[in-house]
């Protein structure tokens, strides 16, 4: 049965090899490899940019939150949705005009140094550096993800896994780029998408719908099946405290600040393509997040009488039960976890491409070195892609890393740091170039302190960090801190020039 599940998976890497190397002939310039020419269809914009998004956290890390703590890690899915819907609906429009009439800008740090006529490139060296920092630790979240597929299903060592999904992914990556990123994003997207739909269909058919309560009664629960499928109790049985519930809403803030999704935004074609990829992506992401919730649940029920040694293995789980013992079509079982394979891939093939940019079109092209040429920023480009993935992969190295929890991490850095500056940019033409400044460095500190700095005595004795003793997420603290300021920092200093508030009300009635 391994051997067919083996095959699907490596018919399926080698399909997306191939799409690398064939897109690597399509780019003759820098604007190519980072941006497509900005020539994306709103098909593939969509699917490019909410696979990227998801990750293995769609496939793994909620879902498996689910299953160990309860429908009340909703929350969390409820939040993403409605931040989905507002990108779409308040910054792609705006963003895409933006990054046109400012200097026809290919990355976000280009974008914010030309947006406040940087011409020292302060902000394209601190945003480049925030987006390395927290883009190692998000990398490492898809790469830990990949090596628990692999040993799940192989049994292989973990290290050994990890080195195979790593590979493949540098590798399309590092030739590819951006055209071959999204293209393949594409393909993800409509894997993840059937995967994630057919799964708890067929388990619930094998299962049988009256048997799902009473499973999920002797799977083992700490408390009981009422609370557990209660949104408003939390795994003690106790009501989810307002604090719990805002900070997992808060996730949904993430969004407007995640450069590896705003770039697809700057990369649409035209505005017909953009709206026909809001409405595609937000259908897309509707049903995305309510299944894998769903997933969760029945999982639980499915899986009643497995013990799982990792809770985030549960849709692997369901899938090798189904698809080798109950309906034994293991081909079929492989290419279902292609789509949990397709979810890793497709956020870390982007993460690796943005850090990329950074490094090369931002720090070293824009700021150390500034009469690069194309094909030397390429280059770079490329050395920067092998190195961020050698030291996301040392990252992963621990066989413990919990994807979720890297993920949050990640998350929480890059939303706070690039969010608010991202939506005052937009929407604020006060903004100056040392608030932009300022809401970022603030931004993506509160969250590195917030989460690792352990002073506060808990339980025990044991040192807590603050978010720990609190329960805040840090993306929430961060956002709002970052926020304020850039207001009161703009404010303090120099108004910005005449050229500047001309260029915000270009864009702002559609003048590019």
């Amino acid at each position: 049965m391994t051997k067919w599940v083996l095959l699907a998976l490596c018919i399926y890497m080698g399909v997306m090899l191939f799409i690398g190397i064939m897109s690597a002939k399509k780019n003759k310039n820098a604007d190519d490899y980072f941006l497509g020419g900005r020539n994306l269809g709103g098909w593939v914009a969509a699917l490019s940019a909410q696979a990227s998004d998801m990750s293995g956290w769609l496939l793994m890390g909620l879902p498996g939150s689910i299953y160990a703590l309860g429908t009340n890690q909703a929350w969390i899915a409820i939040g993403l949705f409605i931040g989905t819907v507002l990108n779409w609906i308040f910054i792609s429009g705006r963003l895409r005009r933006y990054t046109i009439k400012a200097g026809n800008s290919m990355t976000i740090p280009e974008y914010l140094s030309n947006r406040f006529r940087d011409e020292k490139k302060i902000l394209m060296a601190i945003s480049a550096i925030v987006m390395v920092v927290f883009f190692l630790v998000y990398t490492a979240s898809s790469f830990a993800a990949g090596a628990k597929l692999f040993v799940s299903i192989t049994d292989m060592d973990y290290h050994v896994a990890l080195l195979v999904g790593a590979g493949v992914i540098l590798i399309y990556t590092l030739f590819g780029g951006f055209l071959a990123v999204c293209q393949t994003d594409f393909i993800q997207g409509l894997m993840m998408l059937i995967a994630i739909l057919a799964v708890p269909i067929v388990a619930v058919a094998v299962m049988g719908t009256g048997n799902i309560i009473p499973n999920i009664v002797d799977s083992g629960l700490a408390v009981d099946s009422n609370v557990y499928l209660d949104i408003f109790k939390n795994s003690q049985g106790n009501p989810i405290s307002f604090v719990e519930i805002i900070s997992q809403l808060a996730w949904g803030l993430g969004y407007c600040g995640m450069p590896h999704i705003l770039v697809r935004f700057m990369a649409i074609k035209d505005e017909k393509e953009l709206g026909k990829s809001k409405k595609i992506a937000i259908v897309w992401v509707f049903l995305s997040l309510a299944v894998a919730c769903i997933i969760g649940v029945v999982g639980r029920a499915y899986l009643v009488n497995t013990e799982l040694a990792d809770s985030e293995n549960v849709f692997i789980e369901m899938i090798k039960k189904i698809f080798m013992d109950d309906v034994h079509i293991p081909f079929i079982g492989g290419l279902f976890l292609c789509g949990i394979l397709a979810a890793i891939m497709s956020t870390a093939d982007s993460q690796l491409l943005i850090s990329s940019s950074s490094v090369a079109k931002d720090l070293f092209s824009g700021v150390l070195f500034k009469k690069m040429d194309s094909k030397r920023i390429m280059l770079v480009s490329r050395c920067t892609v092998a190195a961020v993935a050698i030291v996301a992969f040392v990252i992963a190295w621990n066989p413990n890393s919990s994807v979720m929890g890297l993920v949050s991490n990640a998350w929480a850095g890059l939303g706070a740091a690039f969010g608010p500056t991202i939506l005052m940019s937009l929407y604020w033409k006060r903004t100056n170039m040392a608030g932009a400044a300022a809401g970022m460095i603030s931004g993506g500190l509160t969250v590195i302190l917030w989460d690792n700095i352990k002073f506060i005595a808990g339980e025990g004795g044991i040192k807590q960090s603050i978010g720990e003793y609190t329960g805040v997420y840090s993306l929430l603290v961060g956002f709002f801190v970052s926020l304020l300021l850039i207001v009161l920092v703009s404010l303090m200093t120099k108004k910005v020039s005449d050229e500047i508030i001309k260029e915000f009300e270009d864009v702002k009635e559609g003048n590019i």
